[in-house]
């Protein structure tokens, strides 16, 4: 059954509201630096319109993608876990993709905004190196990939409703639709684990 678009939209909402309880259940203190990717000032995007949002979004998303791509490989020589390493598999090739297709676009349409993938990269520092530094890499990788992903939701959402050209509102769309299924599925496998 395919869902309605309303309805995705509303689950990345419930995903995105759930998540600081499971944060604060699941979460070691060694990793704050990802509750704050949870809660990521986009007031600067919010007062942009037209191409110059489509550009600071696309600018800010790669940077973003990019750390994804660097956790995955972390985990990937080190997982012990089948899912997570089929999970890791995934990230690295649709976040590749979609890095290579925001590039292209950019290029196309006036090049990177630097101060927005500026301010990006340094909101993304550490990541890879809290999955290298776990004694539990395949349950750093789901826990940080969790607030990774509702970032990366709660930029798609305002890009859906501030974006005005057609590549970047589906680029939102497909983030939202993937990165809300992914959490859930994250949430379930540490579930299942008891975190």
């Amino acid at each position: 059954m395919v869902k309605p678009k309303k309805t995705i939209l509303l689950t990345a909402t419930a995903v995105l509201l759930a998540f600081p309880l499971a944060q604060a259940q699941g979460m070691n203190h060694s990793s704050m630096h990802m509750s704050d990717m949870s809660s990521m000032d986009l007031s600067g995007m919010k007062k942009l319109q037209g191409k110059a949002f489509d550009r600071a979004f696309m600018s800010a998303m790669i940077p973003h993608h990019q750390a994804a791509v660097d956790m995955a490989k972390v985990v990937l020589p080190v997982s012990k876990d089948a899912t997570v390493k089929t999970w890791a598999n995934a990230v690295i090739k649709d976040q590749n993709r979609e890095i290579n297709q925001m590039s292209a676009w950019l290029k196309a349409n006036g090049g990177t905004d630097a101060n927005m993938a500026k301010m990006m990269s340094g909101s993304m520092q550490g990541m890879a190196s809290m999955v290298k530094s776990s004694k539990t890499p395949d349950v750093a990788f789901v826990q940080g990939m969790i607030p990774h992903h509702a970032s990366a939701v709660d930029m798609a959402n305002l890009a859906l409703q501030q974006g005005s050209d057609q590549t970047v509102l589906k680029l939102a769309r497909d983030i939202v639709k993937a990165q809300a299924q992914e959490m859930y599925d994250y949430r379930q496998w540490l579930k299942k684990r008891g975190l």
